[in-house]
C-alpha cells in the first residue's frame, strides 16, 4: 500500500552525528544549532548542567556525554536528526551504535590540540561504516589555536584529503568570524551575526586558498575539471557540486572553523550539513541491496538502541525502507517473533513528540516492542530482511558487584538483565568458583557510570570489588600432527569421531594477536565437508577456557588435515565433541601465555612535572612512544597495561598538583612479562 509520503521529501533530510575527542566541544555544538534553529530558546551549557543532549544527571555531574541522544531541527528547509555522541573511550560502543545508523558526520577538533586519541578512534569507525564527513575546527578562540597546524593533524594522523573551505577572521587579537572560500564572503560575529566583504588585508590569502581549493578539487571530480580547463576557475556553484560529490564519495573532508562557545561559525556549518552531507537517498540500499530508501518499499528498520525510562521501555530504531506506521506488527527478523508498534515518538533528547508514522529514513523511538534487542531488524511480515547488527566491543574490565541485603539480591540480578539489554558492551556472569556475579564492560568510568545507574536509578545498595582486567590465553609454540578419537557406546547408536590437525599462533610475529581462525587440508573427502563444520565449531567451545589458568584462548590457527568416519556411529555431535576436547589436549600440549590488555594513554601535564610522571609511568610497566612540547605543557604518550591504570587519575593529580589530565584508548593485547 502507497504512502502519502513523497520520495523527494527524502532529499533535505539529513541524520548525521557529532564526533569528537572529549572535551572537543561536541555538546557545544549541538547546542548552538538547536538554538539558531529554533528548537530551543535558550543556550545550555555544559559546565552549568543546561544543555538538552545532556540530559541525565550523571552527565550533568561530571560534565561529558555519556548516553548517545538524538534531536531534532530544521534548517534552510532541510530536516536534521542530530546525535550528540559520547567523547570517552569507555563508552565507544554508544559511538559505534549511532554510526551504524547515520548518514554523515560532523567531527569536531580542538584548534589547539588537533587529532586526539578518541577522535582517532571514532573516525576509524566512521570509515568502517563508510559514514561521509565534514570536519570543524572549535575553539579557535584559545590562546595557541592553529588551524593550519590542525588541518595537518589531520591529514597526517587521519589519512584523508582535508580541504580548507574557510579562513578564520581576527580582529588584532580576537578570532571573530570567517571567510567563506566557496561564496566568497565574509562571516563576522563581532557585533552579532553578519555577512560583509573581504577586508583588504585578507585579499591576498583568500585568492591563493581558494585557488588551492579549486585545484584540488578539480584533480579529483571529471566535471570540475572540464570547466577549470575551459576557464582556469570554477564557479561557486560548481565548486559547491563538486565538494559535495568528492564528500559523499570520501575522497575529501570540507574544513569548517569557529568557536562554538561564542557562537561562531555555527550558521556556516548548517549550511555545510545541508550542502555536503548525504541524504538517505544518497546512501546504498540495505539488506544486500534488497531496500532501497524509499516509503513504497516494504518496511526495514534497524534497532540500534534500548532504553529503560520510569514510563517503560523505549526501542530507538532507523527506519531505513518503507513506512512505520502507529499499531503495525512488525516481524523481529532474527528471533522470528512478532511485535507491536503501540505508539511512535520523535525524540527530543529526554522529551518526545508521538507522530502517527515514520517514514525511511526517520529516526524515532517506539513504545510497544517488549523483546527487541539492540541490532534487531524490524520488518514487514510479508517480506522478511535481515540487516547488518552493530559490532559489540569486547568488554575488557571487570568488577564483582553484590546486593548488601539478601532481599536485594533478586532486584539486582533483574536490574543486571535490563542493563546488559540496553547496553550490548556490558557482560554479566556468574563466576563458577566464588559465585560472584561480574560486570564487565569498557573500562574503570563505564562501569562507574552503571554502579551509579543501579544506586540513582534503581534504589540498590551494591558493594562493588575491585576491578579485574579481562585476560586472555594463546598460543607461543602449537603441535602438529596432533590426533584425537572420540568414541562412546552406551547403547544404541554410538559416537565415534577421528580428527588430526595442527595448533600454531595466528601470526608468528605478533604474540598478542586476538582472533581464531580455521581451515582444513583434508582431500579425498575424508571428512565430509558438514563434519569439517562441526569440527570447527566444537575448537570454537573449546576456546571458552584456557588450560593455564581458565581464561579465553585467542591468537590460534587450527588447521584440520586428516580425519576418518564410521560408517553408523559418525554424527555432526560426534566430530564437534572430538572438535572441543581435541584441541583442548592439544593446547595443554602446546607452550602457552597469558596475555593482558594495553592501553595507549595520553598524559597532558606540565613541564616541572614531566620527570614525576615519567617515573610513575616506567613503575607502571608503561612504556612512553612519545612526546611533545606546547607551550608550557608536555604531551606524553605511553603503551601501559591496563590492570597498572586503576586509581590512576588520583595519582596523576597529585603529581602535578591538580593540572594534569589524561585520556586512554585500548591498544590490543601483550603477554604478560
Amino acid at each position: 500500500m502507497r504512502t502519502n509520503v513523497s520520495r523527494p521529501d527524502l532529499a533535505v533530510v539529513r541524520n548525521l552525528g557529532i564526533l569528537a575527542h572529549v572535551d572537543a566541544g561536541k555538546t557545544t555544538v549541538t547546542e548552538r544549532m538547536l538554538f539558531l534553529t529554533g528548537s530551543i530558546h535558550k543556550r545550555g551549557e555544559v559546565h552549568d548542567g543546561t544543555t538538552v543532549t545532556d540530559f541525565d544527571p550523571q552527565e550533568r555531574d561530571r560534565g561529558i556525554t555519556i548516553f548517545a541522544a538524538a534531536v531534532s531541527c530544521e534548517w534552510a528547509g532541510h530536516r536534521f536528526t542530530v546525535i550528540d555522541t559520547p567523547g570517552h573511550v569507555d563508552f565507544s560502543d554508544e559511538v559505534e551504535r549511532s554510526l551504524r545508523v547515520l548518514d554523515g558526520a560532523v567531527a569536531v577538533f580542538d584548534a589547539v590540540a588537533g587529532v586526539e586519541p578518541q577522535s582517532e578512534s571514532v573516525w576509524r569507525r566512521a570509515d568502517r561504516y563508510g559514514v561521509p564527513r565534514i570536519a570543524f575546527v572549535n575553539k579557535m578562540d584559545r590562546a595557541g589555536a592553529d588551524l593550519a597546524a590542525a588541518v595537518a593533524s589531520i591529514r597526517e594522523r587521519l589519512h584523508p584529503v582535508p580541504l580548507l573551505v574557510q579562513l578564520p577572521v581576527y580582529s588584532g587579537e580576537v578570532f571573530t568570524g570567517v571567510v567563506d572560500l566557496v561564496g566568497l564572503r565574509a562571516l563576522t560575529w563581532e557585533h552579532g551575526f553578519a555577512q560583509t566583504a573581504i577586508p583588504d588585508h585578507l585579499a591576498d590569502a583568500v585568492a591563493q586558498a581558494r585557488k588551492a581549493l579549486e585545484e584540488a578539487v578539480a584533480e579529483r571530480s571529471p566535471a570540475a575539471l572540464e570547466e577549470f580547463v575551459e576557464r582556469s576557475a570554477l564557479s561557486s556553484d560548481a565548486l559547491a557540486a563538486a565538494l559535495r560529490e568528492l564528500t559523499l564519495s570520501g575522497e575529501v573532508v570540507p574544513v569548517l572553523c569557529g568557536a562554538a562557545y561564542r557562537d561562531i561559525g555555527i550558521e556556516p556549518l548548517l549550511d555545510a550539513v545541508a550542502a555536503y552531507l548525504p541524504s538517505p537517498l544518497d546512501r546504498p540500499a540495505v539488506g544486500d541491496g534488497a531496500r532501497a530508501a524509499d516509503p513504497a518499499e516494504p518496511l526495514a528498520a534497524l534497532a540500534f538502541k534500548v532504553h529503560a525510562t520510569p514510563t517503560g521501555r523505549l526501542t530507538f530504531v532507523r527506519v531505513y525502507s518503507g513506512v512505520l506506521r502507529k499499531g503495525d506488527a512488525v516481524l523481529d527478523a532474527g528471533s522470528g517473533r512478532r511485535e507491536r508498534v503501540s505508539r511512535i515518538l520523535r525524540v527530543q533528547a529526554d522529551r518526545h513528540a508521538e507522530v502517527e508514522s515514520a517514514p525511511a529514513g526517520d529516526i524515532v523511538a517506539l513504545v510497544g516492542p517488549k523483546a527487541v534487542r539492540v541490532g534487531a531488524t524490524l520488518c514487514a511480515p510479508e517480506a522478511p530482511v535481515l540487516l547488518e547488527p552493530p559490532a559489540p566491543t569486547e568488554p575488557v574490565v571487570s568488577v564483582a558487584v553484590e546486593a548488601r541485603t539478601g532481599a536485594e539480591a533478586e532486584k539486582l540480578a533483574v536490574a543486571l538483565a535490563r542493563l546488559a539489554e540496553e547496553d550490548p558492551s556490558l557482560t554479566v556472569r556468574t563466576d563458577p568458583e566464588s559465585g560472584q556475579t561480574l560486570l564487565a564492560g569498557l573500562g574503570e568510568l563505564h562501569l562507574e557510570v552503571v554502579v551509579e545507574k543501579l544506586r540513582r536509578d534503581r534504589g540498590l545498595s551494591v558493594t562493588v570489588g575491585r576491578p579485574q582486567v579481562a585476560y586472555r590465553e594463546t598460543v607461543v609454540r602449537g603441535v602438529r600432527g596432533f590426533t584425537y578419537r572420540h568414541a562412546k557406546q552406551d547403547g544404541g547408536s554410538g559416537q565415534w569421531a577421528h580428527i588430526v590437525f595442527d595448533v600454531r599462533p595466528l601470526r608468528e610475529s605478533e604474540p598478542g594477536a586476538t582472533g581464531f581462525e580455521f581451515e582444513s587440508t583434508v582431500v579425498g573427502g575424508r571428512v565430509p565437508a558438514e563434519f569439517v563444520r562441526a569440527v570447527e565449531a566444537g575448537c570454537r567451545d573449546a576456546l571458552a577456557e584456557g588450560p593455564l589458568a581458565g581464561h579465553p584462548v585467542t591468537g590460534l590457527r587450527v588447521t584440520l588435515t586428516d580425519g576418518a568416519t564410521h560408517s553408523k556411529d559418525s554424527s555432526d555431535l560426534a566430530f564437534r565433541t572430538a572438535g572441543r576436547l581435541g584441541l583442548r589436549e592439544a593446547l595443554r600440549a602446546s607452550a602457552m601465555a597469558v596475555l593482558e590488555p594495553l592501553a595507549e594513554l595520553t598524559a597532558t601535564v606540565p613541564e616541572d612535572h614531566v620527570g614525576a610522571v615519567l617515573g610513575d609511568l616506567a613503575a607502571r610497566r608503561g612504556r612512553v612512544t612519545g612526546s611533545t612540547t606546547r607551550t608550557g605543557t608536555v604531551v606524553v604518550t605511553a603503551m601501559v597495561p591496563l590492570a597498572e591504570l586503576f586509581g590512576y587519575a588520583t595519582r596523576l593529580r597529585s603529581r602535578t598538583q591538580g593540572r594534569g589530565t589524561f585520556t586512554t584508548r585500548p591498544l590490543g593485547y601483550a603477554p604478560v612479562p
